[in-house]
């Protein structure tokens, strides 16, 4: 009985993981300035729609909200602290 409920608890937790790092992306891109994104010379909308569609599927959300979170908000970070590259 009490090894279901660890089980489940242990599953829930693990399954959990994709939707908290897609709600991640999604917050962050959500809270980036518009400027930053024109600088980037990226579409805030679009990202966002890409994020959400994301939560459609589990693969492609990760891949999706991983790609977002390792390079597009590295970019979008670099700009919002000055780093405007190669003028």
């Amino acid at each position: 009985m009490i090894a279901d409920v660890v089980v489940t608890v242990v599953l829930l937790t693990v399954l959990s993981i994709p939707l908290a790092i897609t709600g991640w992306a999604f917050l962050d891109a959500a809270s980036r300035a518009k400027w930053v994104w024109a600088f980037a010379g990226r579409r805030q909308v679009v990202w966002l729609c890409v994020i959400a569609f994301g939560l459609l599927t589990v693969i492609g959300g990760l891949a999706i909200s991983g790609y977002y979170l390792t390079r597009v908000r590295r970019e979008l970070a670099a700009i919002e602290a000055g780093d405007l590259g190669p003028a």
